[in-house]
C-alpha cells in the first residue's frame, strides 16, 4: 500500500537528513585530507625551491605532473566503486597515497620530485571520481548539486586549514630536517590513518545501511532505483558509447578549463602573493587562506540555488566567467597586495561555485555504470588542466620574469570551461 503524500514527505526528509549526517561529514573530512596532500607542495615551495635550487619551471612541472599520473587510473577507480566496493576501493587508495605523500618529504633532486608527484597522482587517481560515484548511491539527482557542493566545500576549507598549519610546520627544524620536509611528511600521515577508518565506517549501498530505519531505507532504495531507471529510459548506453557521448566530452572540456584556473591559482597563489608584496612566509600563508575561506558560503549558495531551480548549465558557466574577468583584471593592472587579494578571492569564489552544478550533470542523463565510467573520464581528462595551469605559469615566469602570461592562461581556461558547460544539452533536474 502506497504511503500518503504527507507520510512520504516525512520519510524523505528524515532519510535525507539521516544520510547527510552519517555520510557527508566523513566524506568531507576525507576530501580535506586528499586536497591538503595535493596542494601542500604550493606552501612547501616557499622554502623547497630555495633549498633544492629549483627554478620556477622545475617547480611548476613537478607540481603539475601529479595530474599526468592522475589520468591513468581515474576511470578504473570510479568503476571499482560502482562494481566492487566503495569502502574497500577508497580505503585502499588512501593507504597507498598516504605513504607516497609522506615519502615526498625526503626528496633531494628534481627527478625525485617529478617521480614522487607522478606517483602521488597515480595512487590518488581513483579517489575523487570514486567519491562522486558514491554520492550517486545515496542522493537523488535533484539533491546532488547541493550534496556535491557540501562535499567539495572541503576544497576551500582545506586551503584555509593548510595555510596556517603549513606556516607553523615550516618553522620547524626537528631532527635536522627543514620545515618544508616536515610539512610533507606529517600531512601525508592522516591518509593512512583514515584509510583504515574508512574500511570500518563506510556503507556501500542503502540496502546495507543498518543504521537507517526500515522505512527510510526502503524509501531511499526506491528513489535511487527510480532515478536510475529514468536516466536509462529509452537510451541504454554501453560504456564505450557513454565515453564518446557529446555531453560527456563537453563536461571533460568544462572540467579541464576549470582545473587550469583552479590548480594554477591554488598552487601558485602563495608564491605570487609573496613576490608581489615581499611578504614573510608566515604572513603569506595566512593571507592565502582568505580567498578559500570566503568561497565556502558562495559555493554552497550556488549549489542550493541550482538544486532549487533545477538549472545546471548556467550555474556552472557564469561563475567561471566571473573568475576569468577577475584574473584578466589582475593581468592588465599592476596591483598591490590588497587589490590582488580581492581579485584572487573573486576568482576563487567563481571557480568553486560552479563545481556542484557541474558534477550533478553526468548522473542526471547516464545510468549507473555509464555514469561511473564517464565521471572517471571527466575527472581524468579534466585534471590534465591541473598539469597545464601550474606548469605554464612556471614556464612563463621563467622566461619573462612575470606571472602575467600564466595569468592569461588561467583566464583562457576559465572562459573555455564556461563555454563548454553552457553547450551541454541535458534535461533540467526534477525539483
Amino acid at each position: 500500500m502506497a504511503l500518503p503524500a504527507v507520510a512520504r514527505t516525512d520519510v524523505s526528509e528524515r532519510a535525507r537528513r539521516h544520510v547527510t549526517r552519517r555520510v557527508m561529514p566523513f566524506l568531507f573530512l576525507l576530501y580535506i585530507i586528499a586536497y591538503v596532500d595535493r596542494i601542500n607542495v604550493g606552501f612547501a615551495g616557499l622554502q623547497m625551491t630555495g633549498d633544492l635550487g629549483f627554478s620556477d619551471e622545475v617547480f611548476g612541472f613537478g607540481s603539475g605532473i601529479f595530474f599526468v599520473g592522475y589520468v591513468l587510473l581515474g576511470i578504473p577507480g570510479a568503476v571499482l566503486v560502482e562494481k566492487w566496493s566503495a569502502r574497500k576501493a577508497i580505503a585502499a587508495t588512501m593507504l597507498v597515497w598516504g605513504c607516497v605523500a609522506s615519502s615526498t618529504g625526503f626528496i633531494h633532486t628534481a627527478p625525485q620530485f617529478y617521480a614522487m608527484r607522478f606517483a602521488l597522482g597515480v595512487t590518488e587517481a581513483g579517489f575523487f571520481p570514486g567519491l562522486i560515484t558514491y554520492l550517486g548511491h545515496w542522493y537523488r539527482p535533484q539533491d546532488r548539486a547541493k550534496a556535491v557542493a557540501m562535499f567539495m566545500a572541503a576544497i576551500p576549507v582545506s586551503k584555509t586549514i593548510a595555510a596556517p598549519l603549513s606556516a607553523f610546520l615550516m618553522q620547524a627544524h626537528w631532527l635536522g630536517l627543514a620545515g618544508w620536509r616536515w610539512l610533507l611528511i606529517l600531512e601525508g600521515a592522516p591518509a593512512v590513518v583514515f584509510g583504515v577508518v574508512t574500511w570500518l565506517y563506510l556503507t556501500d549501498r542503502p540496502h546495507q545501511a543498518g543504521w537507517l530505519p526500515p522505512d527510510e531505507r526502503t524509501w531511499l532504495m526506491s528513489e535511487i532505483e527510480t532515478a536510475e531507471t529514468r536516466a536509462t529510459a529509452g537510451q541504454p548506453m554501453p560504456l564505450l558509447r557513454a565515453l564518446c557521448h557529446r555531453d560527456v566530452l563537453l563536461l571533460c572540456g568544462a572540467y579541464f578549463g576549470g582545473t587550469v584556473g583552479d590548480y594554477g591559482l591554488g598552487l601558485w597563489l602563495p608564491i605570487m602573493l609573496q613576490r608581489l608584496g615581499h611578504l614573510t612566509i608566515f604572513r603569506t600563508a595566512l593571507l592565502s587562506a582568505i580567498p578559500a575561506l570566503v568561497s565556502v558560503p558562495v559555493m554552497l549558495a550556488g549549489a542550493w540555488h541550482s538544486d532549487r531551480t533545477g538549472e545546471r548549465r548556467w550555474h556552472a558557466a557564469l561563475p567561471r566567467w566571473i573568475a576569468g574577468v577577475a584574473l584578466a583584471w589582475l593581468a592588465l593592472e599592476a596591483a598591490g597586495v590588497p587589490l590582488a587579494l580581492v581579485l584572487f578571492t573573486i576568482a576563487t569564489c567563481g571557480i568553486m561555485a560552479s563545481y556542484g552544478s557541474l558534477w550533478a550533470m553526468p548522473t542526471s542523463f547516464l545510468g549507473a555504470a555509464a555514469a561511473a565510467a564517464s565521471i572517471g573520464m571527466i575527472n581524468s581528462f579534466g585534471n590534465l588542466g591541473g598539469f597545464a595551469g601550474p606548469y605554464l605559469i612556471g614556464w612563463f615566469s621563467n622566461r619573462t620574469g612575470a606571472f602575467s602570461g600564466g595569468t592569461w592562461t588561467m583566464v583562457a581556461g576559465l572562459f573555455f570551461s564556461g563555454l563548454c558547460a553552457v553547450l551541454v544539452r541535458m534535461r533540467a533536474a526534477r525539483r
